[in-house]
């Protein structure tokens, strides 16, 4: 049978999702004018045209350039405000954001100003909507190990405010494994591990994740489907994939969404999550992704239910919230 529910009707977790990458041109340029600055684009307009790439490193230039209007906790609360209503009517539930506290540094910016804001849009979610979440940190990879150590110096100090310790940005040419030090630290704060992997790079990059950084999620993933033994073990092991299909077709990870490996993926029996990644940037937030997939692979209401209740197991929500969320689900069906 077809999809006949709407997915956003359907409780579920947001597991991939970098905060930046929801600053939509508006709030662009209204924060560049609320803080004195001068962006290079004549015009909303001007902006949103820009906001087509041919590869990872055009986002990426065009995603840290829009990054320098954060400057005040005041920015984070709202940039993850709007987020969080946008998600909350896509049915998400429980949302882990992404930071990347780097480029705050950069631009004199205190981490506790970053982790205020965002806690403070989280509060209010959690007061509004009854809504979850937590922080991931990530250390951006083409900065290097040496860099990256500065960051967890940097952050340390937050404990338990950061759930989890990521690894983003461009992918070739900077493997995972001289990360394992700092990787191996953050477990040590008790934080939770994750990092991106096979978008750019190949098997191999996911599977230096697995093994030297010993992360418990892969952010995207998508290109484990060409070793079989890895996709083996990613559905022994149950280690989730965070697929963003709008982001892999904006960035040409993939030509079409109809050769999505979707289907693919889930007989073998990988966990599999759907989630929006930099939405503002690639063409929709959550539930576009799953109407996304609808329109070229097809969804039953089964497959809808199962990718739904993957992502509340794949959080890294405590379990009695995953409890509290897997319920909901269950009564949404009833």
């Amino acid at each position: 049978m077809m999809l006949g529910m709407d997915a956003r009707s359907l409780p579920k977790a947001e597991l991939h999702l970098h905060i930046e990458g929801t600053l939509e041109p508006e709030m662009v340029f209204a924060l560049a004018e609320r803080n004195g600055l001068t962006v290079p684009w004549a015009s909303v307009e001007d902006l949103r045209a820009r906001y087509r790439f041919a590869d990872l490193q055009g986002f990426l230039d065009l995603y840290y350039a829009c990054m320098t209007v954060l400057r005040r906790r005041q920015d984070f609360v709202e940039l993850a405000h709007a987020y969080l209503e946008r998600a909350w009517a896509d049915g998400v539930r429980h949302a882990e954001l992404s930071f990347d506290g780097q480029v705050h540094l950069d631009h004199g910016v205190p981490l506790a100003d970053v982790v205020g804001g965002l806690e403070e849009a989280l509060a209010g979610a959690r007061r509004d909507h009854g809504m979850s979440g937590g922080l991931i940190l990530c250390c951006l990879r083409d900065r290097g190990p040496a860099a990256a150590q500065a960051l967890l110096d940097e952050a340390a100090p937050l404990g338990d405010r950061v759930m989890g310790l990521g690894l983003d940005s461009a992918e070739v040419g900077y493997p995972p494994e001289p990360f394992a030090p700092v990787f191996e630290r953050a477990r040590r704060l008790g934080w939770r591990l994750t990092a991106h992997a096979g978008e750019e790079a190949g098997p191999s990059s996911v599977v230096g994740a697995l093994d030297a950084l010993g992360v418990e999620r892969i952010d995207h993933g998508l290109r484990a489907v060409a070793d079989d033994a890895l996709v083996a073990r990613l559905a022994r092991e149950r280690v989730a994939l965070t697929l963003c299909p709008l982001s892999n077709l904006r960035l040409g990870v993939v030509t079409s969404l109809a050769r999505y490996p979707l289907a693919e993926l889930l007989a073998a029996g990988v966990v599999v999550t759907v989630n929006s990644d930099d939405p503002a940037y690639f063409g929709g937030y959550v539930g576009d992704n799953f109407d996304a997939l609808r329109e070229a692979v097809g969804l039953t209401d089964e497959t809808v239910v199962a990718l739904c209740r993957a992502s509340i197991e794949a959080s890294f929500a405590p379990a009695a919230r995953q409890a509290e969320l897997l319920a909901e689900l269950a009564g949404a069906l009833a």
